[in-house]
């Protein structure tokens, strides 16, 4: 059960954090409770499982980041999880999944690759290979984004 309280809270914590010295203060203010109080609170969602996690939602291409493609790799089923684990060290990748095989797509893991220009992603596409072996993949570039929005409940 939510109370009228934990609403507010929610409602202000989906929409965009303050980009402040103290974000909770100012949402706490907002809602007319302190800062203490808020933190406390969202910390009893988070142990109710009401709230899971916090996201943040990087928009690349306002940051400056100009080349983004994601890489699709064929990664043997008995190393991936190894594998994955040194691609996601990448600070490069802001997103490494791994995904079941279907049909005749032959990719378990897929990383989104940030760079600056084409050039700077070679440089760490061939780092990747050569850190983690893997030399079998598939780039799909970005073309447009279509969506980034994160459920509003309240």
């Amino acid at each position: 059960m939510v109370d009228e309280l934990e609403k507010k809270i929610i409602h202000h914590l989906q929409d965009t954090i303050p980009f402040t010295e103290r974000p909770f203060a100012d949402i706490a203010t907002k809602i007319g409770i302190s800062e203490k109080e808020l933190i406390k609170r969202i910390k009893e969602l988070k142990e109710k499982g009401i709230l899971r996690r916090f996201g943040a939602t990087l928009y690349h291409q306002r940051a400056g980041v100009k080349t983004n493609v994601m890489v699709a790799w064929n990664v043997p089923e008995n190393i991936v999880d190894e594998v994955g684990a040194l691609m996601a060290g990448f600070e490069e990748i802001s997103h490494c999944y791994k995904r079941k095989i279907q049909g005749d797509w032959k990719y378990n893991l897929f990383t989104m690759i940030h760079s600056n220009n084409k050039k700077d992603f070679k440089k760490v596409l061939d780092k990747i290979i050569e850190t983690t072996g893997m030399k079998d993949y598939i780039m799909l570039s970005t073309l447009k984004e279509l969506k980034k929005v994160s459920p509003t409940y309240y």
